[in-house]
């Protein structure tokens, strides 16, 4: 009897089994789940990357060349990024139509999955800005007016003080900036397009960029509102001279017609 009472398991037994198995089990878990999480994304991406490659030889490759280091007809994408390919491929800028002063905006000819893919490719060939996310450009936590002081400093020079657009030498152009998709104007602020310089967070802070994209959206908004009445497209004082140029200089030749008209008339009486 005694033997059989030597033998016997000790009450928790059973609980430190339970225990060392769950602690087993997760050990497993933790080791192998992320890793599969992780090939699983390594894999889509390279994936991506190949689908790119195929779709830049057949529309990009002509001008940047094969490998993206550039050409004599087109520059090197070799660290420009995954927001300057974005950009360009989403606004329809690239492929390019024709040889230019500056390449124009245009209807999109690529649909988002191929624009991630080229985008992924491009990111291959070097580190650059990324593709923002929505919460970097939405009017969340913006300073309009903070916004609005920026774009005055930074951008008006160009872009007039409304984001309409303005001429620049040898036949360039700062295009207009409304109804220009939010995060193509953070993605152009980050990667300096054509003639326009870049504003890294050096430059222009992450919140900075934020606050210019709600001004914008604030000023040209369908509730916004012209204090000075009508303002003429917003275009500054080109389309305001030439206004009072042609009615101003026309009303004074009606005065000086109608003064003469009436000395010569008082003349003969």
């Amino acid at each position: 009897m005694k033997k059989l009472s030597a033998r016997r398991r000790h009450p928790l037994a059973a609980l430190v089994v339970l225990l060392f198995a769950l602690a087993v089990t997760g050990g497993l878990y933790a080791a192998f789940a992320p890793a599969d999480k992780a090939q699983a994304d390594d894999t889509a991406q390279s994936l991506a990357i190949k689908e790119g490659k195929k779709l830049f030889a057949v529309g990009c490759a002509s001008c940047h060349g094969t490998g993206g280091q550039g050409t004599t007809d087109g520059p090197s994408l070799v660290g420009v990024g995954a927001a300057a390919v974005d950009f360009q491929v989403g606004t329809g800028r690239m492929p390019a139509q024709q040889p230019g002063a500056q390449v124009p905006r245009k209807k999109n000819i690529y649909t988002n999955a191929q624009i991630d893919q080229l985008a992924a490719y491009v990111a291959s060939l070097g580190a650059g800005p990324t593709v923002p996310e929505k919460s970097q450009y939405s009017s969340d936590g913006a300073d309009i007016g903070k916004g609005g002081e920026l774009f005055r400093t930074n951008c008006a020079q160009c872009h007039n003080f409304t984001g309409k657009g303005g001429a620049l030498t040898n036949g360039k152009y700062a295009p207009t900036l409304e109804g220009v998709d939010p995060k193509h104007i953070y993605e152009a602020m980050e990667t300096g397009p054509q003639n326009m310089p870049s504003f890294g967070d050096g430059s222009l802070s992450k919140q900075n960029k934020k606050d210019i994209i709600a001004y914008l959206g604030a000023v040209n908004g369908d509730e916004s509102e012209s204090p000075g009445g009508l303002d003429l497209g917003g275009l500054g004082p080109v389309s305001e001279g030439l206004f009072g140029y042609i009615f101003g200089l026309g009303a004074l030749v009606a005065v000086a017609i109608w003064v003469a008209a009436r000395t010569t008339k008082a003349k003969k009486s």
